[in-house]
């Protein structure tokens, strides 16, 4: 029998879809102590002056752009801006490298360009395979940049086998199979990212110190 495509797949009921997200989400407490890591090394890179950069494809940029719009903007608190770029808003920028090169180098040519020794690059991608996202992470590590993936489609959650991994300094590798649900958990996850670096940020910003850290942010959240 063959295997169906995504096309002939019969129809996934909501309870099952719930059920699926379910189990994806408890499956995160296992990249806490590896998100918590990303989260202090980001802290790090702005407290070196330096900045993020941002990268993935169709709701994978999404993600990418929504990363840095919470740091840019604010998560939940008053603070001051974090420098955090998307690489993936710029037509002119991605329809100009993609004709005149290739797709494959959208996000890597402008790594070459922008990041800089000390910078940090988060490259979402689903699979851990799209070819634009694995050349970016690669450029990203030559130029001496702090490298992370968020990817998916294994179950164990770790980024074996997978193109982009192999240039990657932290995976976050959603334990999920499907699109969507590697997707939701994305989501999720940068959200737990955008409060340690905000939680930081406010603290930081109220004494005017740098070096303050979220355990010492006892700012009241604001509205959103």
């Amino acid at each position: 029998m063959s295997t169906p495509t995504a096309r002939s797949r019969a129809p996934i009921g909501p309870a099952d879809q719930l059920a699926e997200h379910l189990a994806a989400v408890e499956g995160l407490y296992a990249l806490l102590p590896a998100l918590r890591a990303v989260g202090d090394r980001l802290i790090d890179v702005y407290r070196r002056h330096g900045r993020l950069y941002t990268f993935g494809n169709g709701g994978s940029a999404a993600d990418a752009q929504h990363l840095a719009g919470e740091l840019i903007g604010r998560y939940l608190r008053e603070r001051r801006p974090l420098p955090a770029v998307s690489l993936v808003t710029d037509p002119t920028v991605v329809s100009c490298i993609g004709n005149d090169f290739s797709f494959d180098e959208v996000f890597a040519r402008q790594i070459q360009a922008l990041a800089t020794p000390g910078d940090m690059v988060i490259a979402f991608t689903t699979s851990g395979r799209s070819r634009n996202v694995v050349r970016g992470l690669q450029e990203a590590r030559d130029r001496g940049a702090v490298t992370v993936l968020f990817a998916g489609g294994t179950a164990d959650g770790t980024a074996d086998g997978m193109p982009a991994g192999e240039h990657a300094d932290f995976a976050l590798v959603a334990p999920a199979t499907t699109t969507a649900r590697i997707q939701e958990t994305h989501l999720t996850l940068l959200h737990l990212l955008s409060e340690h670096v905000d939680a930081w940020a406010a603290g930081a910003g109220r004494r005017g110190d740098d070096t303050a850290t979220a355990a010492h942010d006892d700012r009241q959240e604001t509205a959103v």
